[in-house]
C-alpha cells in the first residue's frame, strides 16, 4: 500500500506513521503538513506545505494513494464556532475533496472522537461540527470511509504530545492508564491500537464504518 497521513507530529499521527513504517505491506508513507518531521526512513516522503489550502499543488504526488489517514485536529477551547469549524470542517473536506477526484477507490479514515453528534443538533459546539464533518465525509466518492471516535488514548513507544499540558498529565497518569487498560480492556486505546486498526481498516475496505473506542481494539487484534 501507498499511504497518506495528515498530522503525522501529532501524538495519534506519530503512532499512525510508526504502525505504517513497520507494516511490511506498505511500501511508502506519504506525510502532509506544514513542519518537516525530524526522523527519516527509506519509506517515507514529507510534503512540507505552509497552506494545506494549496494541497492541489502537489496532486501529482498524491496520486496512486491506498489509504489516507487523517489525523489533523485541534482542541476547541477558546475558538469560535467559526474558528473551530474552518479547522476542522472546511480544511478536513477540501482535502478529502480533492483526494476523492484523485483517488477514488482508496479508503479514507478520519480521527473524530467519542461523543461525536451525527445529528449536528446538539449543545455541544465541538461535538456538532465533528459531527458534519464526518457526514460529509461519507458523501464523498471513496471506496470506504471509516470514521474513528476514540476516548482515551494512551501514547506508547516514547511518543509524546506536542502540548505542554497533555505531557504533564501523561507523565502522571500513564502508570494508571496501563493498569486500568489490564482491568478495563476496553477503557483506553493506545497509539499502536489506533494505527494498527487504521491499517486493517485500510486492508479490509468495507464501506462506511463508525469505529468506536471498543471497535478499534477489536480492530487493532485482527490479522493484517
Amino acid at each position: 500500500m501507498k499511504v497518506l497521513i495528515f498530522g503525522a507530529s501529532g501524538m495519534v499521527g506519530q503512532g499512525v506513521l510508526r504502525e505504517c513504517l513497520t507494516a511490511q505491506d506498505v511500501h511508502q508513507v506519504v506525510t502532509a503538513g506544514r513542519t518537516p518531521l525530524a526522523q527519516t526512513h527509506p519509506k517515507l516522503q514529507q510534503l512540507i506545505l505552509a497552506d494545506l489550502m494549496q494541497l492541489d499543488t502537489h496532486a501529482h504526488e498524491l496520486q496512486g494513494i491506498d489509504a489516507c489517514f487523517f489525523c489533523l485536529g485541534v482542541s476547541s477551547s477558546g475558538m469560535t464556532e467559526d474558528a473551530y469549524a474552518q479547522v476542522t470542517h472546511t480544511l478536513t473536506l477540501h482535502v478529502a475533496g480533492l483526494l476523492a477526484q484523485l483517488n477514488p477507490n482508496m479508503t479514507f479514515t478520519y480521527v473524530s472522537g467519542t461523543g461525536t453528534d451525527s445529528s449536528e443538533q446538539g449543545a455541544s459546539m465541538w461535538a456538532r461540527i465533528k459531527g458534519k464533518t464526518e457526514n460529509d465525509l461519507q458523501k464523498l466518492p471513496f471506496q470506504s470511509v471509516y470514521l474513528f471516535r476514540p476516548g482515551l488514548i494512551q501514547p506508547l513507544d516514547g511518543i509524546q504530545s506536542k502540548t505542554p499540558l497533555y505531557q504533564w498529565f501523561y507523565r502522571v497518569t500513564n502508570p494508571f492508564l496501563s493498569l486500568i487498560r489490564r482491568f478495563a480492556p476496553n477503557a483506553i486505546v493506545t497509539t499502536a491500537d489506533v494505527g494498527q486498526a487504521m491499517l486493517n481498516a485500510a486492508r479490509q475496505n468495507k464501506g462506511r464504518v463508525v469505529v468506536e473506542a471498543k471497535d478499534i481494539i477489536a480492530l487493532a487484534q485482527q490479522q493484517g
